[in-house]
């Protein structure tokens, strides 16, 4: 540890180090309170703020916040605090008969010290949602929320310092170089959502003190519409999953992949639908929100003149206003390959329509890209709907629908290779906070005992049949 002293936040994590077993050792009962009091936090004491600072930061409107931050954290927390004690109790599992006289269990305890940085997309749910399962599993944490939404990032170190001590549960804000110097630091396991490239610089800090990691990141998600769909349901989904928080979700629908006989019928639904939610001026509406920052802006701005330079088709959208960070709901079509659109996650309201003549070539088109957070499949046939699945790999999927697996926590949430590494939500929450520890317990005599040295023929023959036995 003396290795660490020069570093600034050293005594906030030597602290946490030195209570780390006497919070590991708390009842269910105890890290339900705990719990309770995060609840109560965000449901009630904190709502209306949490409202007012997600507005100020995106642009959020009030029902997006209740839906996709308040509700969700409040989600994670019931769940947890329904199933915590099952979770919590040893899981007792088979033993060979060649251990006859002994059993065996796995008992799920803390890892330790653990770091949380956290996303601005939805800066409460996804700092929140993970320190949910932290504490559920035992651990002390250290956060650092992103500094691109100021407005949340203060009020949750205000929310974080009214419920726990600093030797329990901490909160650091500031810019990049505050979490290089916290992943410095020698934490038991660390949790990272933002984007790949991040997450590679992320994973080797965590090498160097072979620290566990669970990295949910993301990459261009596709969503694959075959003719057998109900093409206006389908738009429908889409439009609203795409659009939801401005496009700005890990789990967004990134391009659309449609079968070329509908893709016009397709277009004329996506673009009735975007008028149904936003109606003729999306700037004005109250359910559309606004680009973070100026630099995540000027990228977006960027793929549509690019876009432009390119010939694609807009075919509705497009328009920008950079004093209010606007972009218009976009759809493009007849994008180059080379287009930055087609090449770069978009995180933003743009999303391009490519058209496939057969589903053998929209598989090969997915696969061509690296490993996706999430695939989305539209249609009614179970063979296509198979053959996506069976031929391509996907952290996640939802057929005839996009993003609500998300929220269903008796499933894993999390993405494969570039995508990401291990997983979240409900029990894996928990289990990726915990160590696996196996456990086995000699109660009598062991068959084994009688193949210890020295070795003779008659062991040998007895060692033979042991092995039978395992």
């Amino acid at each position: 540890m003396k290795d660490f002293n020069s570093n600034p936040y050293f005594e906030l994590f030597f602290k946490q180090h030195e209570n780390q077993y006497a919070i590991g050792n708390r009842s269910y009962k105890d890290r339900i309170k705990t719990l309770n009091k995060l609840q109560w936090a965000i449901e009630v004491t904190y709502r209306v703020e949490i409202q007012k600072a997600l507005l100020k930061d995106l642009g959020k409107p009030v029902l997006e916040t209740e839906l996709t931050e308040i509700y969700a954290i409040v989600g994670d927390i019931k769940y947890a605090k329904k199933h915590l004690h099952q979770w919590m109790r040893k899981q007792s599992v088979g033993t060979p008969i060649a251990l006859i006289g002994s059993s065996s269990y796995i008992k799920y305890e803390p890892k330790g010290v653990c770091l949380i940085i956290s996303p601005w997309n939805f800066p409460f749910n996804l700092t929140f949602g993970p320190l949910v399962s932290a504490i559920a599993a035992g651990n002390t944490v250290i956060i650092k929320p992103s500094e691109m939404t100021p407005n949340s990032s203060e009020l949750m170190s205000k929310i974080v310092n009214t419920i726990f001590s600093e030797d329990e549960v901490a909160l650091v804000q500031g810019e990049v170089e505050v979490s290089t110097e916290l992943l410095k630091l020698p934490f038991n396991h660390i949790f990272f959502t933002g984007s790949p490239n991040v997450g590679k610089i992320v994973m080797k800090a965590a090498s160097q003190h072979l620290a566990s990691v669970t990295l949910e990141l993301g990459g261009k998600s596709p969503t694959i519409v075959d003719k057998t769909a109900n093409i206006d349901k389908a738009a429908k989904k889409i439009m609203w999953a795409k659009f939801l928080n401005t496009g700005q979700i890990c789990v967004s629908p990134d391009y659309v992949l449609i079968d070329k006989c509908i893709k016009p019928q397709f277009i004329t639904a996506c673009k009735k639908w975007i008028q149904t939610f936003y109606h003729d001026n999306p700037q004005a509406s109250e359910s559309y929100g606004k680009i973070v920052t100026d630099k995540h802006f000027e990228r977006l701005n960027f793929y549509l003149e690019n876009a432009k330079a390119l010939n694609a088709k807009f075919e509705i959208g497009g328009e920008t206003d950079g004093t209010s960070r606007y972009i218009a709901p976009t759809l493009i079509s007849d994008l180059k390959p080379e287009a930055k659109l087609l090449e770069e996650e978009i995180f933003g309201p743009i999303l391009p329509i490519v058209a496939y003549e057969s589903l053998d070539m929209a598989v090969a088109y997915v696969n061509s890209k690296p490993r996706p957070l999430a695939l989305y499949i539209y249609s009614k046939s179970k063979a296509n709907t198979n053959k996506i699945i069976t031929n391509t790999r996907a952290g996640g999927t939802c057929i005839n629908n996009s993003v609500l697996h998300y929220v269903n926590h008796n499933l894993p949430f999390g993405g494969v290779n570039n995508s990401g590494i291990g997983k979240s939500n409900g029990f894996y929450g928990f289990k990726s906070f915990s160590n696996e520890r196996s456990v086995m317990s000699q109660h009598t005599f062991g068959v084994t005992e009688l193949l210890f040295p020295p070795y003779t023929g008659f062991k040998e023959k007895l060692a033979q049949l042991t092995i039978k036995w395992f």
